[in-house]
């Protein structure tokens, strides 16, 4: 067990009881950590995409087309990487394909993918699709979306015309390339998860002079015997009856509630060596018993007697002080459930950020059409929210200037109506934005109170009328 907490900061920290997976690319793994530690599933999920097609384009002579899809990725830098082939259905113009892409989905990113549809030709139907030359193969059209895009969709299907490469600059003949189907379903075994308190009372120490440093490893018991660790507890200094901060086990992650599990009492040690104090074997199901009968579990410790190890039952006992079992819903289980996540936005528009009308502003509106810092930020968490709001008219306030003739204004419609402060997309916002630029007098002092209030109204209206929507507020400001 050395290994398990091999320094006094590894080891005093808790560790949460799920783990994250490394598909997920690191991008939330901080995230990740904190919200699993809190029984909370992450704002990412995996995704398995499965795809059908009808009226492809017949590219052979004498039959229908073998088709094939190949998936690529467009990066942000525009870089396009191929990730995924399927299979080849065989003289098919409506085929469904039976391979499925498993792809990350990050609420934060957007994710730009392509599909590209092939038609194999005879003589490579013994090869590989994986060794297969694309640039040998006829192309019967491509297409693309978001991953954002499709989760959204309330069957989380969308049908998407297939078009071709050279044909593309003219739309009439798009509608003979055929549809491609991309259908998405989240991977989840089991979304139960059991929240769990353990305690331990009497046991003994293990130091010379003071009291141990209890902390528990929970491990799941594989087929061949062997033990994996899927939980630590904190460490507990100086406390021969310890109790811990509560554990999150997923149902998933430990097999059943049936699984066995190992439950170790360890002895801190800052040099790794931990002492183990005594352990048992229980369920899920075993540990939900204890709690239900207020029983507790006497540990033992394998002792060696004579050449064998035998079981030496402690007076030290694991006790199960809370155990109760949720299901812990998903971000794309809300959406479709039919909840919206609505944006809206307020800019700084006081004299800390410079004369617009010169270069060294935020406010600068560059000719070449560079985008300023409080374009940048509009555009770039408003290109990640839009999928998310379906009618796409977003709240847009200004704060902090003096309208043409009037008093400061610490809330102020962006798109200049006295009446309604809404604006139709992103490129609606952009636009009202720069207006408002040459509309006011840049003042102050900073103050956020009204445009909360604004928006607090707007949230409750809707409430108010039964809608299932969540409201976020981006407020861009100069920070001093």
């Amino acid at each position: 067990m050395g290994n398990c907490c091999s320094d006094v900061g590894g080891g005093m920290a808790a560790v949460s009881g799920a783990t994250s997976s490394a598909a997920t690319g690191n991008q939330n793994d901080a995230v990740d950590m904190y919200l699993r530690s809190h029984g909370i599933h992450g704002l990412f999920s995996q995704i398995e995409l499965s795809f059908s097609a009808t009226s492809l384009r017949d590219r052979d002579v004498f039959s229908k087309s073998d088709p094939m899809v190949v998936v690529y990725i467009k990066e942000r830098d525009g870089a396009i990487n191929e990730v995924f082939r399927t299979e080849v259905v065989l003289n098919s113009s409506t085929p469904t394909w039976i391979a499925k892409y498993t792809i990350t989905y990050h609420f934060e990113v957007v994710q730009n993918l392509l599909f590209k549809v092939f038609d194999v030709d005879t003589q490579y139907h013994n090869v590989e699709v994986k060794m297969l030359k694309l640039e040998e193969q006829q192309s019967l059209g491509e297409a693309c979306c978001t991953l954002s895009e499709l989760v959204t969709k309330p069957n989380r299907s969308l049908t998407l015309d297939l078009i071709r490469r050279e044909e593309s600059v003219s739309s009439t003949h798009s509608q003979h390339c055929g549809k491609l189907t991309v259908h998405a379903e989240e991977c989840f075994s089991s979304k139960s998860t059991a929240d769990i308190i353990l305690r331990c009372i009497d046991l003994e120490s293990k130091d010379l002079f003071s009291k141990s440093d209890p902390f528990l490893v929970i491990s799941k018991l594989v087929e061949s015997g062997i033990s994996i660790p899927v939980c630590k507890t904190e460490v507990l200094k100086n406390d021969h009856n310890p109790t811990w901060k509560p554990v999150f086990l997923n149902i998933q992650q430990v097999g059943s509630k049936d699984s066995p599990l190992v439950i170790e009492c360890f002895n801190f040690n800052s040099n790794g060596k931990h002492d183990l104090i005594g352990k048992v074997q229980k369920s899920l199901a075993d540990l939900e018993k204890l709690h239900l009968g207020r029983e507790g579990e006497n540990l033992y410790l394998p002792t060696l007697v004579g050449h064998n190890y035998e079981n030496k039952i402690l007076n030290s006992k694991l006790l199960v002080d809370k155990f109760s079992e949720t299901v812990q819903h998903t971000f794309l289980d809300y959406l479709a459930g039919g909840f919206e996540l609505n944006f809206m936005v307020a800019i700084d528009f006081t004299a800390s950020n410079g004369n617009p009308r010169l270069p060294d502003s935020l406010h600068y509106i560059d000719p070449s059409g560079r985008l300023n810092a409080y374009q940048k930020a509009i555009y770039e968490v408003g290109k990640v929210l839009q999928f998310y709001d379906a009618d796409k008219r977003y709240p847009a306030w200004g704060f902090g200037a003096r309208p043409i003739d009037g008093p400061v204004s610490h809330c102020f419609n962006l798109n200049g109506s006295s009446n309604y402060c809404e604006v139709q997309g992103i490129q609606g916002i952009m636009m009202a934005y720069t207006s408002a630029l040459f509309n006011v007098s840049l003042a102050g002092p900073t103050l956020f109170g009204h445009v909360i209030n604004r928006a607090s109204v707007v949230a409750c209206d809707s409430l108010s009328t039964g809608a299932k929507k969540y409201f976020a507020l981006l407020i861009i400001t100069l920070l001093i």
